[in-house]
């Protein structure tokens, strides 16, 4: 929220142009300070495996290796894709609020207000539910939790005032809570030597498919319309839901690595 904010400021003062400039000088000001400031890990550690590490080359080949074993263990992909596959729609849905709103000639400064919904929603859905509920109770409300990000967005499909739609974009913005439900398990799925290469693999999968995801929905726009894409997204990740229904374990404790 933070960010958007500051971004939204450079671009007023600067122009869009000058502060995507100023955003790629300060990228590369953090490349250069990761490099020069960080000290550079020995192999194996954290979590990592030294065998078959020689030189970066042979990182990346132990990289591929432990993600294509992680991969192979049918509940530890599942619990990947269903980390992985909600965040895609709903950011590619996100990534067409300012065309909707453009679509629908809100004043200008409602743009910033309905980019703000879905982050505010999600800032207070993990607050209520990692603060108010067990995790057992956590692990049962996953799947409502990611219909609740997704059925939202469908009501984008009558195309929707200012009012309705930052109600909506704030119900989609709760539900991404459900994650809260799927650490503990995705945990307890991992080999205990595999953890670190996990949680990497989680990470770069969930950015690489949340700029997937904008790319494609934008695609999907250009043929149907902003507001038909965005109720597309929600749509997908209410089936996403589905799917997670037919293998959810009832426990964390019956999920063991394949």
């Amino acid at each position: 929220m933070l960010g958007l904010a500051l971004g939204g400021t450079a671009v007023a003062a600067l122009g869009p142009r000058r502060a995507l400039a100023v955003s790629a000088v300060l990228y590369i000001g953090c490349a250069l300070a990761v490099r020069v400031r960080l000290p550079r890990l020995r192999p194996g550690q954290f979590g990592g495996t030294s065998s078959g590490v020689g030189g970066d080359g042979g990182a990346v080949r132990a990289s591929l290796h432990s993600a294509g074993v992680l991969l192979r263990g049918r509940t530890v992909r599942r619990l990947l894709l269903a980390q992985w596959l909600p965040p895609a729609f709903v950011t590619g849905a996100e990534g067409l609020i300012v065309a909707y709103a453009g679509e629908r000639h809100f004043a200008p400064g409602w743009y910033a207000v309905l980019m703000g919904c879905l982050p505010v929603g999600m800032l207070v859905g993990d607050l209520l539910v990692g603060r108010l509920l067990r995790p057992r109770a956590r692990e049962r409300l996953t799947v409502p939790l990611v219909a609740l990000a997704g059925l939202p967005l469908i009501g984008f499909a009558a195309e929707p005032g200012v009012a309705v739609s930052s109600c909506l974009l704030l119900l989609s913005g709760l539900g991404y809570a459900y994650n809260l439900g799927l650490q503990r398990p995705f945990l307890d799925a991992l080999p205990t030597d595999g953890q670190g290469q996990a949680f990497g693999l989680l990470g770069s999968g969930s950015m690489t498919l949340q700029g997937v995801g904008p790319v494609c929905l934008g695609s999907v726009a250009a043929g149907i319309g902003t507001g038909g894409a965005i109720a597309l997204a929600g749509g997908a990740v209410a089936l996403t839901a589905g799917w997670i229904l037919t293998w959810r374990p009832r426990t964390s404790q019956a999920l063991v690595p394949n």
